[in-house]
């Protein structure tokens, strides 16, 4: 079993002395308490992150099943065999093992996690593999366990043996984003769609969990000893993307310390708990009590207000009103507490953010209206500048739908003037990002006008359209929608005839469209396997590994099979597992994967192009995923009757 660091990041697994067996009743009882301190630590864990927690809750449920068998070991009044002795020497380590693994998933770092998600999966298997090789090894009858202990353990074997076959288990949304993320350079608005939602996915979308987030990368960083490394810069920069969605400063990981700007003189200062406003868990200057009776600092709970919400945001129960009044005993507090320890509060400087959100309201207000109306120059410019507003501000975005610009933006969709069109369904793109947004511009109607657009508007025009439709068909009652309306073929001839640009918004709009079973047989009837195999032959344009997650997608489908199963294709197939990066050669051998598992033919033609040899090189270096899907084509390789 492989090494690894501790912290936020990998798992330390080492292999003691397997054949040490402590003979005397205090080694026995050592090794019993262990066992029964890793089972209590790891029911005190609480919660796992989102990536692992079906994962984490089976193993946490099987190390409790155990307890019965442990608490009959402890009472027994024989010796215990050498034989025993070793499996259960061996059953400690594999529940220490557990609980260094639950314990990474429980409080390390959420993005890496995500990005090495399959890596962690290996690891669970191998810690079913070590708690089966050790209950295997376990004499039971001459422990003399009660029949009842000796089912459970027995029933549990047979799970952790099932444990250990199920294959993949990753969330394919999920790898496509992160895929999507990390493979583009220019910075479209699609791209910070797919952020927001990979930020809720993974739970790192407020403040207070972006800063414990910076806390275990860093931790990370440091255990490793370098910045420079690939993945570690991938988890640096997704972080500060994550970041920027959230409206927080982007600061260097290693470098600024993760405490309140004021605190820079004063670190080893602590400032009480109840002074921190629990938005921006910055010490309150000016705290309100408001209608749920928990205090805040009035400017960041006044843009809470101000963003359309009407709950707490601590407790998320509905409020009774808006008001808010002083806490002058807090406040009092915190002067007191700020005077005796020398700190200086941070001077408040928000006149000018008031008005100029005051300002930037009625300038909204009077485009929204100036939308509809008679004159086409005023038309064209206001939605321009709309556009333009909406395009990086989260808070606009939401200003922007409330002052009911969506209904007149969706009429203009229609509209007979080339340069109305882009800018109108451009807008409708930036709006589309905020999640609530999405649907009430699907409500609207907008959907068949911006596949009208995508047929045919301006280059540019139709670039977007693809985008919007992509950033809508995040709801998946928008995915049926965008299906039902024909708005999957238009997407397919910008994939086979658009700008590179226009290309990379066709795959990304179809890969979210695909995870839709009736959506995969309107994307194969509307052709969109030539443009993939395309995709595939021009490697410049960078989007293999695109194409071959949508092409994975259509062999789930009997039609898909049957479509791109053509010998070209699988020859294609075994020359990106010979020869691709990393992830091309673990995305060709997931396709193969699927397609040989439904019909050995596939299998057998792979063969001929000599696939053997170059999955044996993937199992020994390819990717954490690369050599697991590679290892299950080995076997199915070995157990086809009809090869």
């Amino acid at each position: 079993m492989e090494g690894g660091r501790r912290g936020g990041g990998e798992i330390i697994m080492e292999e003691e002395n397997e054949n040490f067996a402590p003979s005397s009743p205090q080694e026995i009882d050592n090794v019993i308490q262990e066992m029964l301190s890793a089972i209590e630590s790891v029911a005190q864990l609480g919660d796992y992150r989102r990536t692992q927690k079906k994962e984490c809750y089976g193993l946490v449920r099987r190390m409790k099943l155990l307890l019965p068998l442990i608490d009959e070991i402890r009472e027994l009044d024989t010796p215990i065999s050498e034989t025993n002795m070793t499996a259960l020497c061996n059953l400690k380590k594999a529940l220490v093992m557990a609980k260094k693994l639950l314990k990474l998933c429980n409080e390390g770092s959420k993005i890496y996690l995500a990005l090495d998600m399959e890596t962690v999966i290996i690891r669970f298997h191998a810690v079913c593999e070590k708690l089966s090789v050790a209950l295997d090894g376990l004499d039971l009858d001459e422990l003399g366990v009660s029949d009842e202990v000796k089912e459970q353990v027995e029933l549990m074997c047979l799970q952790l043996r099932r444990a250990k076959r199920r294959t993949d288990t990753q969330d394919i949304e999920l790898a496509m984003d992160m895929m999507v993320v990390f493979s583009k350079n220019e910075d479209r608005n699609a791209d910070i769609a797919i952020i927001e939602r990979l930020a809720k996915k993974i739970n790192l979308h407020t403040t207070e969990d972006l800063k414990y987030e910076t806390i275990a990368i860093r931790n990370i960083v440091k255990e490793r000893g370098s910045q420079s490394s690939e993945s570690i810069q991938q988890m640096i920069d997704l972080l500060n993307k994550f970041k920027q969605v959230a409206g927080m400063e982007i600061t260097n990981v290693l470098d600024d310390p993760i405490v309140p700007k004021m605190l820079g003189k004063s670190l080893s200062l602590v400032i009480p708990h109840e002074f921190l406003c629990p938005i921006t868990l910055e010490i309150m200057r000016d705290p309100v009590i408001i209608a749920s009776g928990q205090t805040f600092e009035r400017e960041s709970v006044q843009k809470w207000f101000d963003s359309n919400h009407r709950t707490c945001p601590k407790t998320r129960q509905t409020l009774a009103h808006l008001s808010i009044a002083p806490n002058y005993a807090l406040k009092n507090l915190i002067f007191q507490w700020c005077e005796k320890n020398n700190f200086k509060l941070p001077k408040k400087d928000d006149s000018a953010t008031s008005e100029c959100t005051a300002e930037q309201k009625e300038e909204i207000v009077s485009l929204v209206e100036k939308l509809s109306s008679s004159k086409l120059e005023v038309q064209k410019e206001a939605v321009r500048k709309i556009r333009l507003l909406s395009k990086e501000n989260p808070e606009n975005r939401i200003l922007i739908a409330d002052c009911g610009a969506i209904p007149p933006l969706v009429q203009l969709l229609s509209y007979p003037d080339s340069k109305i069109l882009e800018h109108a369904v451009t807008a409708v793109l930036n709006l589309s990002i905020d999640e609530s947004n999405k649907r009430l511009i699907a409500q609207q109607g907008a959907i068949p006008a911006i596949i009208e657009i995508l047929q045919s508007g301006s280059t540019e025009a139709r670039e977007n359209s693809a985008a919007a439709l992509f950033s809508l068909s995040m709801l998946d009652e928008n995915k049926i929608t965008i299906g039902l309306s024909d708005g999957i073929p238009p997407l397919v001839d910008l994939l086979q005839n658009g700008t590179i640009r226009g290309k990379k918004d066709a795959v990304t709009a179809l890969f979210n469209l695909s995870l839709n079973q009736s959506n995969k047989a309107r994307a194969i009837d509307a052709g969109i396997v030539l443009p993939l195999m395309n995709l595939l032959e021009e490697r410049n344009l960078g989007m293999v590994d695109e194409a071959l997650s949508i092409l994975l997608l259509l062999a789930t489908h009997p039609e898909g099979r049957h479509k791109i199963g053509q010998l070209s294709f699988i020859e294609t197939l075994v020359e990106y597992i010979r020869e691709g990066t990393p992830k091309n050669k673990e995305c060709a051998t997931a396709v193969l994967l699927e397609l040989g598992a439904n019909n050995s033919s596939f299998i057998l033609a792979a063969l001929q192009y000599g696939v053997y040899e170059h999955l044996i090189q993937l199992t020994e270096g390819g990717t954490s995923r690369a050599q697991r899907k590679a290892n299950a084509l080995l076997q199915l390789i070995s157990k086809s009757e009809h090869l």
